[in-house]
Order: C-alpha cells, then structure tokens, then sequence
C-alpha cells in the first residue's frame, strides 16, 4: 500500500507482486546464500553482489590483514571501504577494446604495480575469520533448512568445515550460478518514479592490464541487505589510543586483523573486550604469550572471568593510554620491546611492558551502500520514520519483525538478530522473504507494521539489544511467530494450499533447552540472561574438546 507521507510513494500492495519479480542480494555469506536459495526456490530472477571472490561471508579465512580502521571509530555512513562516486568508473585509461560493453559499463585502467594488492584491500577488505576460529553455537543448532551437516559432524568445527558447508550450500543450490564475485555494491536507491531499485556496482578485474574497475547499472524491484554484522570496527575513543596507534601503528589492532597467536609469543597483550571474541584470543594466547590482559566495563553481556585461562587477568576499564615522554619522536621498535608508556586503569592501577593491543569492541551497523537511510548526526532515540541507521551505529531501525524496512518493504535485511544459531535463524528469515517477495505470503499494512514496531519499542528500548534474542526461549518465539503469520497469510494457487512453512523441528527444540539448561549451570542466574553464542564454548566442553 501506499503511504502519502512516505518518499516512497509506490509501493505495490503487498502479495500481488507481478510475475518474474527481480531481486538483488547482498552479500554471500551464509544470510545472502540462504536468501537467494529460497528466493530462487520461488521462482524469482535472482542476482547476488558479493565483495570477494568467494561465498562463504565471515566463515572464509583469508590471511591478509584488513587495512587500519579509524582511530577512533568513523561514522557509520562510511562504512569499512570508500564508496566510489557515481560515474568515478566511467571510461577506460585508455578505452576498453571490449565491443560488448556499453557506457555505464566502462571500465577503468589501473597499471599493475606493487600498489595492487593494496587496491584489493581496500575495495574488499577481508573477514575477521582467524585460522584457529570455530563455531560458537553447536551445529546441532545452526543448519539450514537447505540441507543438513555431513554425517557424523561433531558440535564444535573448524572453520574450514564451516566454510564448506556455506559453500556447499551455495553451490548445490544454484547460487554461485547466480553470483556476481568482486562485485561491491555502492550505492541503492529508489528510482524517481518509485517503482524500482536503481543498484550501482562495482567490479574489479585483474588481468594483464593490472586492475580495472567496471561500474554497473542495475534496476530490482526488489532488494535483500544479507551483508553481515562484522564489517565495520568499533574502535572506542579511549584518552591516549590515538597516539598509541599513530607512534606503534603494528602493536595495536582490531580483532577483525587477529589471525594467529603466533606472533605474540613471549609477549604481553591487553585485549579490550568481553564478548566472544575476546575470550576467543585469550584462550588461542593461552601457552603463547606471556601474560594477557582483560580489560572490561562490567556490562549486561560480559562473559565471566571463570572462562578465561589461567595466562588471563581481567582488569577494569581503561582510563587511558600514555606514552613515555621521550617518545615525542618516531622510532620503531624491536619485535621483543615492549611499547613504552602505560595503561591506566579506572580503578587506579597502572599497567607498563606491554607488547601489543587487541581490541575486541565489536562492530558498528553501517550500510555504506545506503546513505539516504543513514544519519551520522541524529541520536539513537531520534531516527523517526524513514532511518535505518543513526549516529551510534548500534542497531537497524525501522524493521518490521527486524527484516523488512517498514516504509517501503521491497527493501529487506537478513541476519540482523544476534544472539542467535545463526544459520538456523537466518534461514527462517531467508525463507519469509522469499515467501513474500513471490507473493505467497502477505505483509501487513504498513500501519499495522508501524504500530507492532512501536510497541516493541516501548518495550525493549533503542539500544543495541534491541536485536538480541538472548533471554530462554526468545528466539524459538520468534520463529514461531514468523511461521504462524506466514502459514496465516499465505496466498493459494490454483485453489490449492501452498506447502506451509515449517518452523523447529521438535528435536531443534530439545536441543535448544538443553543447551540453556547446561548454561544456567555454567552461568548460575546468569544463564537464564547468557546467549548461546557467548555460552556455548563452555557448555559445549563438557560434550566435545574444544582446542
């Protein structure tokens, strides 16, 4: 239905979509490859954009280290790479000798040179996956809908079998067929009629020529954002890390450029940080590295210091970074030499012979590709009715059930929720908008959308944990109530019932309790709050060695 105050005034009635309707997917993770299976399940022109050479989002391992994030954090418009301008990409230096390509597909020249590895960084910049990473929810958990792990599967994995089980997922299912690789999305918006999404991409190509960059054109009515929670680095505005960074550039990174423990070895780390991530490297440094410190704010969602290993001490929060005043020069050090200055504490204590810092603050919600629904200005609790994302970067705005954008949903977002078995989640998302998107199943009006997300406004608050789904059964609420209304609503053809949607299989379901009762008493009245992703590695060691 339309909305006259919206500035998206056309938007077709919901469930009666035209025929052959076609939908861009960004991102080839695990959210983007169950989306376009299910959408192409449903018979839809299916396009998918991913970034990198590979499906497989933040499962894929890739050993080269992310460019420096800002210190502090940008703004969330900006995202993790630079957004070309439209036309940037226009003409060939010199002109292409391709016949096939029209105006809006000419690429750019770029010679090859040492610099060309920096290109690539930049326009793609890679994962946080680190050699040693496994799963934090049990597999048993997080399987897609699409097809079960191999046989004999244990419940704590590599990476790398994660990774060929996305990648499996995509290739058995058409989904690669349907992928644009190296293809970085800039830029969407609505075209000035209303009636279609306007898709500028992005392409690199490396040849002998070196690397060029083709900048493309695409309409779809309509989009999916599946690009992932860990893109952009939270970096906290801490007195003193700035300068730290600025003088040492390779002693301090994000957790998104860990990729083995290896090099620590002997040395002492702080880690910042309380989440997963964070006791992750602390128990990889375990052995490796001298001592390591654990600096965290005492909030809702810390993990209990009892998880760390004994090479481990949790610290408060730090006050401040400071560096010793003969260091107003630059001078590089030795690989054995502490960084020389100290860490201040807010209770008082004062830290020195540090060799590295990690920070494990997270990430921050950016859709670069999207400014129109950004504000790097507005507050959280200011985003009215058209924002998705505000100058916090700490949640999505404005999503019905957190997956369709409320004014105009031919716009939907997939894997948003967290504290969740992801796969599993995603996949019921992944399968609701494909219902939607082919017109099986009907939204709601757009007041009755707005009214439900205000409401769950007033109840849970603007905040990051507005997404979560960590308190016992949450999350098996959820999907069931996105099975009840799409099997509610969904369409008949032909005067004959479409096959309704299944939610958790009964065995999920057990599992799932199961687990949580092992974490209440791994956590005591904390489990009741603890997630899975934050509990399972402790949960999980009393069935499976972890390390």
């Amino acid at each position: 239905m339309s909305n006259s105050t919206s500035p998206f005034t056309k938007i077709s009635e919901p469930g009666h979509q035209p025929p052959q309707q076609t939908v861009a997917v960004i991102g080839a993770g695990i959210s983007g490859v169950c989306t376009a299976a299910h959408l192409l399940r449903q018979c839809l022109s299916v396009t998918v954009f991913e970034r990198s050479n590979i499906a497989g989002g933040v499962w894929h391992f890739d050993d080269r280290v992310p460019l420096d994030p800002s210190y502090p954090s940008s703004t969330p418009s900006l995202g993790d790479y630079e957004v070309s301008q439209r036309g940037q990409f226009s003409y060939a230096t010199p002109p292409s000798e391709r016949s096939d390509e029209t105006p809006d597909e000419q690429p750019t020249r770029v010679e090859a040179s040492n610099n060309v590895s920096d290109l690539e960084l930049q326009f793609s910049p890679p994962g946080p996956c680190y050699a040693g990473l496994r799963n934090n929810v049990p597999t048993y958990l997080m399987a897609s809908s699409l097809s079960h792990w191999p046989e004999g599967t244990e419940s704590v994995i590599s990476q790398r079998d994660v990774e060929n089980y996305v990648q499996s997922l995509a290739e058995v299912h058409g989904v690669n067929t349907h992928t644009l690789f190296n293809t970085r999305v800039d830029e969407v918006k609505k075209t000035p009629d209303g009636l279609k999404w306007e898709l500028r991409s992005v392409t690199l190509e490396k040849g002998e020529f070196g690397v060029r960059f083709i900048e493309r054109l695409s309409l779809f009515d309509q989009v999916v954002v599946a690009s992932g929670h860990y893109n952009m680095p939270r970096i906290p505005d801490v007195d003193g890390l700035r300068e730290w960074k600025a003088r040492f550039p390779s002693r301090i990174i994000h957790s998104k450029q860990y990729r083995n423990p290896e090099r620590y070895r002997d040395h002492n780390l702080m880690v910042l940080g309380a989440g997963v991530s964070a006791l992750d490297i602390c128990r990889e440094l375990d052995g490796i590295a001298n001592t390591v410190y654990q600096s965290v704010r005492g909030g809702q969602y810390d993990l209990p210091a009892s998880l760390l290993p004994p090479s481990s001490n949790r610290v408060p929060e730090i006050a401040s970074f400071a560096l010793d005043n003969d260091q107003r020069g630059h001078r590089s050090l030795e690989d054995g030499q502490p960084v020389p200055g100290r860490i201040i504490l807010k209770d008082g204590q004062v830290l020195d012979n540090i060799h590295h810092v990690v920070i494990a603050t997270g990430y921050i919600t950016s859709y670069p590709f999207l400014p129109h629904l950004h504000s790097d200005t507005a507050s959280i609790t200011e985003p009215g009715e058209f924002l998705v994302v505000t100058s916090d970067g700490n949640m999505a705005h404005n999503l019905h059930k957190d997956i369709f954008y409320i004014p105009d949903p031919t716009l939907a977002f997939v894997g948003v929720p967290y504290h969740v078995a992801t796969f599993s989640l995603f996949d019921f998302q992944a399968q609701v908008v494909a219902r939607v998107f082919a017109g099986r199943a009907k939204l709601p009006s757009q007041k009755s959308m707005r009214e439900e997300y205000e409401k769950r406004v007033l109840e849970k608050g603007l905040s990051r944990g507005f997404h979560s789904l960590h308190l016992e059964g949450k999350e098996v609420e959820y999907v069931r109530e996105l099975v009840d209304w799409v099997n509610e609503e969904h369409a008949e053809e032909d005067g004959k019932s479409n096959d309704k949607m299944k939610g958790h299989s009964q065995e999920w379901i057990t599992g799932y309790y199961e687990l949580k009762a092992k974490m209440r008493g791994l956590f005591g009245d904390r489990g009741v709050k603890a997630t899975a992703e934050q509990a399972v590695k402790g949960a999980a060691s009393s069935l499976v060695k972890v390390d």
